[in-house]
């Protein structure tokens, strides 16, 4: 069969089709852009980037608290046993946490919750699962007497520790320097406090929201699609994704028949003995969601896809579907950032043995 070159009006024809077809290529393009447009239009509504650092009015972020805060932070010397700090719990290598389904203190006293991270922690609205302290300020000031935490019988002795050590009073007076007595409680968690909103982890999400929408993959974008269409968004929004809110834990189902809790806890109930209160826990921040294992708040969950099942079902009412859960779990490792220099390196504590109270 004779094969015939193209004529100067096919070619001008099979040009023009081509044209056309391009166009009609990005006509299309452009269609599914704008029909993408009012979910990420919401999520900018929905979410906000965070902030260089957490301070606040009451509590700003001076230098040397920073330094002094970041030092106390590390140091275990100030429990009753010697063996717990802040880091105990909250460990850099972990992301801020301490991967144990409910933490442990001085002598293996068991915590009643699970440790969530304290990475970006002082942007919720109030500290531990059941909102029982105010801020990090006070978490930190308050763990100094926790019976599973740091253990100390009464601050007096705490303040004896610290002047105990050296550099420590010279360091609080110098942090605090308009106080006759600067060696106090209530100084201790100003100084952890500061240092705690210098922890801020900014992640790819956050370049998203700050307009580069290549930032998130096409996965984690159909996730955070998902994850605002399905109603997660109604709770975990905000800069912390979470954190702003309490809500009771099993909204349409038992939550312990899906995570096999043993004992059940009831939330803020076992504090405030109000019946509304029962099952009601601080709604998590999800940043750095998943680096921080085992999940909920007694750490019964093991795997961060599992989580998201357990919520579509007691929080949702849905059987979430494969892609589902596989789109969601994209979405939420594009909000692990990375964690701080000088909260990934520990500081070098004044040598000093430690002492045992009397």
């Amino acid at each position: 069969m004779t094969r015939h070159p193209l004529t100067a009006t096919s070619k001008s024809i099979a040009w023009t089709s081509g044209i056309a077809w391009v166009m009609a290529l990005l006509a299309l393009t452009a269609q599914a852009q704008e029909a993408e447009a009012p979910w990420m239009e919401k999520a900018h509504q929905v979410f906000k980037p965070l902030p260089q650092d957490m301070a606040t009015e009451e509590f700003p972020i001076d230098a040397t608290r920073v330094v002094l805060g970041r030092k106390l932070f590390f140091d275990p010397r100030l429990s009753l046993d010697g063996t717990v700090s802040c880091a105990t719990c909250h460990r850099p290598a972990l992301y801020g946490t301490d991967a144990l389904a409910k933490s442990v203190g001085v002598e293996h006293r068991l915590n009643a919750h699970n440790a969530p991270t304290v990475l970006n922690a002082a942007l919720q609205f109030r500290a531990h699962w059941i909102g029982d302290r105010a801020n990090v300020e006070e978490q930190a000031m308050k763990s100094l007497i926790g019976h599973a935490s740091f253990g100390n019988p009464d601050f007096a002795a705490v303040i004896r520790k610290i002047k105990a050590l050296p550099g420590y009073e010279a360091e609080f007076k110098q942090a605090f320097p308009n106080e006759p007595e600067p060696v106090k409680p209530d100084n201790w968690g100003k100084a952890i406090g500061a240092y705690e909103r210098t922890l801020v982890t900014p992640s790819s999400f956050d370049a998203f929201l700050k307009g580069d929408a290549k930032a998130l993959t096409p996965q984690a974008q159909n996730g955070l699609k998902t994850f605002i269409d399905i109603g997660c968004a109604s709770c975990h929004n905000g800069v912390g994704i979470g954190g702003a809110s309490f809500q009771k834990f099993g909204v349409v189902a038992d939550y312990w028949t899906q995570t096999g809790s043993q004992p059940i806890d009831e939330g803020r109930f076992t504090a405030s003995k109000e019946p509304a209160d029962k099952y009601v826990f601080k709604v998590p921040s999800l940043r750095n969601v998943a680096m921080t294992p085992p999940y909920f708040h007694d750490g019964s969950v093991a795997t961060l896809p599992q989580a998201v099942r357990v919520m579509g079902k007691v929080q949702l009412g849905r059987e979430l579907t494969d892609q589902e859960v596989h789109d969601l779990v994209d979405f939420l490792n594009s909000l692990t950032g990375k964690q701080p220099e000088d909260f990934v390196a520990e500081p070098v504590l004044m040598p000093q043995a430690f002492s045992a109270p009397p």
